[in-house]
């Protein structure tokens, strides 16, 4: 199982003030805090951060199928790039990924290695850009499991936890995308 995230910092820059009144204590532990206040780049470790929690988020939600909104309890520890998520009795392993133009994170149960792939999108529209990064994880599970002619579909539980399902097989994996990148992650 896997979970991922990724953040297009020129669109975080823009939408969202994250050093308004109480942004941080909603989010972030204390000394997630003291991380984000003793960084030498705030904005990007506050990023970071976020894109941790919400990779792990969506990897225990495919262990458990639920909907919920507790940030704030998904307590990250890191080492560089390489971290760690705690939420109660859950632990998971994340390693996260910075660049000039995208910070991204990908959650596993243990430190084995996941195939993902950034996609750079030149257009605005959800939708559309969803459907592009549906298109390119499709052409990676086909190509690497030699579907065999099998149609290979993504599709979602009741929670919106995707997998990919061919034949019998079903493959746990995770999408996201953020302003102009999208990411997919497949074990």
């Amino acid at each position: 199982m896997v979970g991922n995230d990724i953040i297009d910092l020129k669109e975080a820059k823009q939408a969202s003030n994250w050093q308004r009144p109480r942004f941080l204590d909603k989010l972030f532990t204390l000394q997630e805090q003291q991380l984000i206040y003793k960084s030498t780049n705030q904005f990007l470790m506050v990023w970071q951060l976020w894109s941790m929690k919400e990779a792990a988020y969506k990897l225990y939600t495919q262990l458990h199928p639920s909907r919920f909104y507790k940030p704030k309890h998904f307590e990250c520890k890191i080492d560089k790039l390489r971290g760690a998520v705690i939420f109660q009795d859950f632990k998971c392993y994340v390693e996260t990924k910075v660049t000039s133009h995208y910070i991204m994170s990908e959650a596993r149960l243990n430190e084995h290695k996941l195939t993902s792939h950034v996609v750079k999108f030149d257009f605005k529209n959800s939708r559309i850009q969803s459907k592009v990064l549906k298109t390119s994880l499709l052409r990676l599970i086909e190509k690497r499991f030699q579907t065999e002619g099998e149609l290979a579909q993504v599709v979602t539980d009741e929670f919106g936890v995707p997998r990919v399902k061919f034949g019998l097989k079903e493959i746990n994996v995770s999408l996201t995308h953020h302003g102009n990148y999208g990411a997919f992650a497949v074990i």
